[in-house]
């Protein structure tokens, strides 16, 4: 085996050293260019509307965008109040009471019919 030159490896770790800053301002570069094309994304527009369609952009025929808002309340908006208040806990236990009285019917009610298809 041959043994490696400390003279010439130093050498090959400086070429290496230069050329890692210029790969990382290259994607430093990329990175900024990618989030300023995003960030024209946000607007009211968008990019595709003002490229010609042999670029990627919109066809001739397409309709414009609507300048009015959407008929959807924005994120932040609250829902009106209720008209109806929460139950108390006397009419609570008597819902809960009432379904269990149900769930018990419709069980009875399934086992019976289970019974009556048996031959």
């Amino acid at each position: 085996m041959g043994r490696c030159n400390p003279a010439a490896m130093n050498g090959m770790m400086s070429l290496v050293r230069l050329q890692w800053p210029l790969s990382r301002r290259a994607l430093a570069a990329a990175l900024i260019a990618g989030g300023g094309l995003l960030g024209g994304c946000s607007g009211g527009s968008t990019i595709a509307d003002h490229l010609p369609t042999a670029l990627g952009g919109l066809p001739d025929a397409t309709p414009q965008r609507p300048t009015t808002a959407s008929a959807y309340p924005a994120v932040h908006d609250m829902p009106p109040q209720r008209p109806t208040t929460v139950l108390s806990d006397a009419e609570q236990t008597k819902l809960e009471n009432d379904l269990a009285a149900a769930r018990t019917r419709a069980a009875e009610a399934a086992k019976a019919a289970a019974a009556a298809d048996k031959p």
